[in-house]
């Protein structure tokens, strides 16, 4: 996991391609995955469309233990796309990577700060967006002095730190799982004793780097849920 970046600048902006290529093959894959799933629609579901049936009331779960469906029934399909795309691409740096020329071509994408930062910002965005559609710009802003107004640079600082802890609990967990992996893959080219000694451990950490990814996406989504609700529902 040392190896470089390649990178492209653009009009002064740097880009990172694998960052760009494997947020790619995530987008692809999850639009597959949802594509074969709902082609040939039943009314009793087999196979890939009892799978996407079981992904669609799991977030409808989610959001009714954090809110009145009334509300959060607009946020179910932000919640399915985002726990499928979060998921794919938790898995994607697990069974290898590709490096080439000393730059790492493939890889999680959630295991680069910027790709799980952006996608927390962009969360908290969206709740101050519906909060404001929903309530109205004079009742969202009369929200951050409620129920005392010196509590307000508390919020504003509490809006900073969901920000950051929810992209760097999401970047931490995967990136520390491919360091770990990258690790048993070197003492396992280190010869027949080092292959013997890594291969029981490499399996049995992408078995648990499966289970922490999938973790992973469900705090993710249900954190999303849990933030989406303070910003629109009245209760809170």
């Amino acid at each position: 996991m040392g190896h470089e970046a390649p990178m492209l600048e653009v009009f002064g902006i740097w880009f990172n391609l694998s960052n760009v290529m494997m947020l790619i093959v995530a987008a692809v894959i999850v639009f597959l995955i949802a594509f074969i799933s709902t082609r040939n629609l039943k009314l009793k579901p087999t196979g890939m469309q009892n799978f996407m049936e079981w992904v669609m009331d799991f977030v409808k779960g989610l959001i009714k233990s954090n809110m009145d469906w009334k509300d959060g029934g607009r946020f179910h399909v932000l919640g399915i796309t985002l726990i499928m795309f979060i998921f794919v691409s938790n898995m994607l740096g697990l069974p290898f990577s590709i490096i080439v020329y000393g730059e790492l071509w493939w890889k999680s994408p959630t295991a680069d700060p910027t790709v799980t930062m952006t996608l927390a910002a962009m969360v908290i965005i969206l709740s101050h967006y519906y909060g404001i559609k929903l309530k109205g710009l004079g009742e969202y802003g009369a929200g951050y002095l409620k129920p005392m107004p010196f509590l307000f640079p508390l919020k504003i600082i509490e809006e900073f730190a969901n920000t950051l802890t929810l992209g760097l609990r999401l970047y931490g967990n995967i990136y520390a799982g491919e360091i770990l992996l990258s690790l048993l893959a070197g003492l396992g080219g280190a010869g027949v004793v080092g292959f013997a000694t890594a291969i029981i451990p490499m399996m049995a950490w992408q078995g648990f780097s499966i289970f922490i990814g999938a973790i992973q996406a469900f705090i993710f989504v249900m954190l999303t849920m849990v933030y989406l609700s303070h910003k629109v529902a009245d209760d809170h």
